[in-house]
């Protein structure tokens, strides 16, 4: 299941989905950000689902405008996400 709204993301409402209704075998993806554990992925979670949050595709996404930009192609890696999600749970 993937939830591609805004629903969930800091200052909006939660997503309401049963999760339980899905198979054991079922992924969630949630391309919120902010906050990076939505309502729905940790329901998911507490139900032993396996999750995605929305940093990896943000983070994804990114590369080819900081490409134009900048005349290098950015690595997408642990510790650039690391260091990005530090600076999301400060703010």
């Amino acid at each position: 299941m993937v939830n591609t709204t805004s629903l969930g993301m800091r200052g909006q409402p939660p997503l309401e989905v049963d999760v339980g209704r899905l198979p054991k075998t079922a992924v969630v993806a949630d391309n919120v950000y902010v906050p990076l554990v939505t309502p729905l992925l940790a329901t998911a979670r507490s139900r032993g689902l396996r999750t995605a949050d929305g940093l990896g595709m943000l983070l994804h996404q990114a590369v080819r405008g900081f490409e134009l930009w900048f005349g290098q192609r950015p690595q997408v890696t642990t510790e650039l996400r690391a260091l990005v999600e530090a600076d999301l749970t400060k703010s």
